[in-house]
């Protein structure tokens, strides 16, 4: 119970929230808060249920403090609820009222409470025998209803600040030059040049790197521009490059091109496969022509062959031929390492091949999407890529006016549902280019450089045994840069046979140190080479000797055949083991079996491989008889000693055979041998002087 005493006014009890609004309230009249959200703060457990009224308008009159003056009013509630109120008269006359707080946040926010409101539909209309009491008992929920900030700022008039503005502008505005530092800085009079010439050239070295740092940032976007527009137009004008799915999402098609710049003319040494492609473009020119007996026209075309063949090459060319929009796509972008990508671009890229027909699949390396199917408990869906391609392919849903073209090195690797009629119906072998390919295709590639006219691409390309189509590229690549490097203004045969050689047995080593010793013997080793080969019947023609170090040899002799062996008979096959032989015979003859080198190791694994060929595979042993021996874990013992027997007898006698050859022509031998010491390297022509005794002329 708290309860206020007055000697002119009888005991009386009020709330103290009314206290408060009377307070704050102008005027002497007041209206009472009403509870909404709290309901019965004032319950007693005796309390009975009490009914609501409207709000009662109480004056400090009926509250008993009408004859209190102001002071004593704010004294009164200053001691009942401090920081309640606050008496204007300690505000320091400096300080303006902008915003008075009121007792919430909610309050400031809103512009009225949210807590009295409430309390205003709840609070209960009873008799108030004891006003005070009742606040009394709430006093306990004060601290959570009331917060008292009630904080001023100090208010700046607009004129005061245009006033301030005025005045820092009229400020003088002191001006620093270089006598003034002089000055600061107390410099003697002997060193003020000095000191002003050092922070001039200071100023004007600090312009010049900052002009510096502007230009090489200016001149780097230029060039990220050039560079960008060049990359555009490069695209633009090499679509295939461009060939990449459409968005890097897990559902990416593939955007068609059309291969206008690439025809069969650019097709070189494949004329079988080219006839075969060629039938495909009638196909898809001229679809009528063949439906018109009742045929179909083919699902996919497989082409099959070593790497640097053409394969890719080909396909383009179809393309180019028949005008047709090109779906471009290699296996390994069908993979992906979430479940059901593959099948789902293999799906997207049939869809928009099928809205494109006719048109043309090409899928290079496609034994990495179409492999062969295995049971695997790790990859329970890897099957679920060439599941979806062998549907599209031959499934219920045609594909009428789309030929698919795969292209693999490895068709062992690929499923047989996949290679089975009614999905690749024609599979064509890309093989490796015969001499007149290889001629064709260095003709192609010599008119794209400058060249001598006299240059006989036949030469080379007997010379080019098992080349590809890049090979050959390549050699002719090379060739060209060693032109240039030497300083020539065209390449020449001398460039093109220095590039065969560094591809066939790698770059010269000249910076090797040989002694004379070494080099006399590689040169009469090498000779014997030539010797036998020029002088056995069946071994193929010589075309050059050399000592130059190369690769892992000390010197070679390149044998050139008059056109590709498709087979080789007996004689041919002894007389190539004779020349083998002939390195190691011309040792021992010249420097005895004393002096014999570890030279000849690889002379001798090539005579060993074509006599064991000779005896178990081709049947040319006369002992052994025509039979092949192909594994020799399941011989028996005496079959296996027979073998070794046959083939060491037949190395014996070729090695006999090279002995009595090279003692017939000891002159012959030394005289190319010497030849070799003063040139080190001699073609074809030259070795046939010296061996017919004619002088060389001076290089």
């Amino acid at each position: 119970m708290l309860s206020l005493s007055s000697t002119m006014h009888p005991q009386v009890t009020v709330p103290l929230s009314h206290l408060i609004t009377a307070f704050h309230c102008p005027r002497n009249t007041v209206y009472l808060p009403s509870s909404g959200s709290i309901q019965k703060l004032n319950r007693d457990a005796n309390s009975k249920p009490e009914t609501y009224s409207s709000e009662p308008v109480v004056n400090l009159k009926d509250l008993g403090l009408s004859d209190l003056r102001k002071q004593q009013l704010d004294e009164l509630f200053e001691k009942l609820l401090p920081g309640v109120c606050t008496s204007q008269k300690s505000v320091p006359s400096h300080w303006r009222k902008s915003y008075i707080s009121a007792q919430s946040f909610f309050e400031n926010k809103h512009g009225h409470s949210s807590v009295f409101r409430a309390l205003r539909s709840s609070l209960l209309q009873r008799p108030q025998p004891s006003p005070l009491k009742r606040v009394y008992t709430q006093l306990q929920y004060w601290p959570v209803l009331i917060q008292s900030r009630g904080f001023k700022t100090k208010r700046t008039s607009p004129a005061s600040t245009s006033s301030l503005l005025k005045d820092f502008m009229k400020q003088p505005v002191e001006t620093v030059n270089l006598d003034n530092i002089v000055k600061m800085e107390n410099i003697p009079k002997s060193q003020e040049n000095s000191y002003k010439n050092g922070f001039a050239e200071g100023f004007l070295k600090a312009q010049a790197l900052t002009q510096n740092a502007n230009d090489t940032q200016r001149r780097r976007r230029v060039m990220m521009v050039i560079l960008f527009c060049v990359l555009v137009y490069a695209v633009s004008k090499n679509p295939f490059l461009s060939v990449r799915f459409r968005t890097t999402g897990f559902d990416a098609a593939i955007d068609p091109v059309q291969m206008k710049n690439v025809t069969f003319d650019q097709v070189k040494g494949i004329d079988e496969a080219k006839q075969e492609l060629q039938e495909v473009v009638e196909f898809l020119k001229n679809p009528k022509k063949f439906t018109a007996l009742g045929g179909k026209l083919p699902k996919g075309l497989l082409l099959v062959g070593p790497p640097g063949t053409g394969k890719t090459l080909l396909a383009r060319a179809v393309a180019g031929e028949a005008d047709v929009p090109f779906f471009y796509a290699t296996g390994s972008e069908f993979d992906e390492m979430f479940v059901g990508i593959g099948a789902s671009r293999i799906r997207n890229l049939f869809k928009d091949a099928k809205n494109s027909a006719p048109c043309v699949i090409f899928i290079d390396e496609l034994d990495s999407v179409g492999g062969k199917r295995v049971e695997s408990p790790m990859h329970p869906y890897a099957r679920q890529t060439i599941n979806q391609l062998l549907a599209e392919m031959d499934g219920f849903k045609p594909n009428e006016g789309v030929i698919i073209i795969g292209a693999t090195n490895f068709p062992e690797a690929l499923d047989s549902a996949l290679v089975r009629p009614g999905r690749f119906d024609m599979q064509v072998t890309v093989p490796r280019p015969d001499v007149k390919g290889r001629t064709e295709i260095l003709k192609l590639y010599l008119g794209k450089i400058k060249h001598d006219v006299s240059i006989d691409a036949e030469v080379i390309a007997r010379g080019t045994v098992g080349f590809s189509g890049a090979d050959l590229e390549n050699l002719v690549n090379q060739a060209a840069l060693k032109a240039a490097i030497d300083g020539k203004e065209m390449v020449t045969l001398k460039e093109l046979e220095f590039a065969k050689d560094k591809i066939l047995m790698g770059p010269e080593r000249r910076s090797a140190e040989i002694d004379d010793r070494n080099k006399k013997i590689t040169a009469y080793h090498e000779s014997g080479h030539a010797i036998i080969a020029y002088y056995t019947k069946d071994a193929m023609p010589i075309n050059k000797a050399t000592i130059m170090p190369r690769g892992p040899t000390m010197g070679h002799v390149s044998l050139l055949p008059e056109s590709d062996r498709w087979s080789e008979t007996r004689s041919q096959l002894l007389a190539q083991m004779d020349v083998s032989m002939g390195g190691r015979v011309a040792e021992e003859i010249i420097f005895g079996e004393e002096n014999i080198t570890t030279g000849a190791s690889s002379d001798f694994d090539g005579a060993t491989k074509i006599a064991r060929l000779m005896v178990t595979k081709f049947g040319m042993s006369e002992k052994l008889g025509v039979m092949t021996y192909s594994d020799s874990t399941k011989l028996s013992p005496e079959t296996q000693a027979a073998i070794e027997q046959e083939v060491r007898t037949m190395l014996k006698d070729s090695y006999e055979r090279a002995k009595h050859l090279l003692k017939n022509h000891a002159k012959e031998h030394k005289s190319l041998a010497e030849a070799l010491l003063m040139y080190e390297t001699l073609d074809a022509k030259e070795i046939r002087m010296v061996l017919e005794g004619k002088k060389l002329n001076v290089r």
